[in-house]
């Protein structure tokens, strides 16, 4: 949904504003973590830290311009409209977050193939699928999100959905997999991916249909934006602490003095 011409509360008003800001203060500090974080795993998951941290700052600086937007589209209200925000009539550009999309979530879906360390062939291979299957996702839903038509919406939300749900069987079943491969530990962890991953990816479709749900424009305006927020956190830098967790676990599975032979180097450089 591209424009924000319905009055809202102070409340909602604020929930969003602040929404926006954790958000992008969230996606930053994950960025600089994960661009540190490299020297504790081997070398091999460095290209994984590299994604995650160009996903949380590629999310961080579109953030920052929907943060913008939203402050820009909308005015406080006087006199009978005291205690509201009133559309200012200046554009609110949600279309950053199809920008960021597009550039986020290939490096995801990329750095979490890296991560399960598959062979080159079935690694180049399954990354090429999926990423051809979110960019097919993104572009499916974006003419309903931008749509106030509610049957529009839905056409164009069911069309994405479809490799919506292939990304989330390929990923299943190849972490079910990777599973089997694995220490207990890192095999635990990958447990908790497989639940991560449909726990935050189901907030989108929640999300996107949100506004079609009959429970107000204020409601279905103000619910995109937190919703969409939440699951960016919840893909983005929570789902990049535990690939990091898991490159570390196999890190020292691989390799138990990884941690001495480190700082032994360190000390001599």
């Amino acid at each position: 949904m591209i424009g924000a011409d319905t009055p809202i509360t102070t409340g909602q008003y604020l929930l969003v504003y602040n929404m926006l800001s954790l958000t992008i203060a969230g996606m930053s500090a994950a960025g600089l973590f994960f661009l540190f974080a490299r020297s504790f795993i081997s070398n091999k998951y460095h290209l994984a830290m590299y994604f995650s941290t160009l996903v949380c700052w590629i999310a961080a600086y579109h953030y920052y311009r929907i943060f913008l937007s939203w402050k820009d589209a909308y005015v406080v209200g006087t006199g009978a409209d005291a205690g509201k925000y009133l559309p200012s009539g200046t554009l609110f550009n949600d279309a950053y977050r199809y920008a960021d999309w597009l550039l986020t979530v290939p490096l995801l879906l990329a750095e979490l193939v890296l991560v399960l360390a598959l062979a080159r062939a079935v690694t180049n291979n399954l990354i090429f699928k999926l990423v051809t299957a979110a960019i097919l996702m993104l572009v499916l839903g974006y003419p309903g999100e931008i749509s106030t038509d509610n049957a529009t919406r839905w056409l164009w939300g069911t069309l994405s959905t479809i490799p919506f749900v292939y990304i989330l069987y390929v990923l299943w079943v190849e972490l079910t997999n990777a599973m089997d491969r694995q220490p207990e530990r890192v095999k635990l962890l990958t447990g908790n991916m497989r639940l991560l991953l449909l726990f935050s990816w189901g907030f989108y479709p929640i999300a996107y249909l949100l506004p079609t749900l009959g429970l107000g424009d204020a409601v279905g305006i103000v619910g995109l934006q937190v919703g969409y927020s939440l699951a960016d956190l919840l893909a983005k830098p929570v789902f990049g602490f535990l690939l990091y967790a898991i490159a570390r676990e196999k890190t020292l599975a691989d390799n138990p003095k990884f941690d001495e032979e480190r700082i032994a180097s360190a000390v001599r450089a």
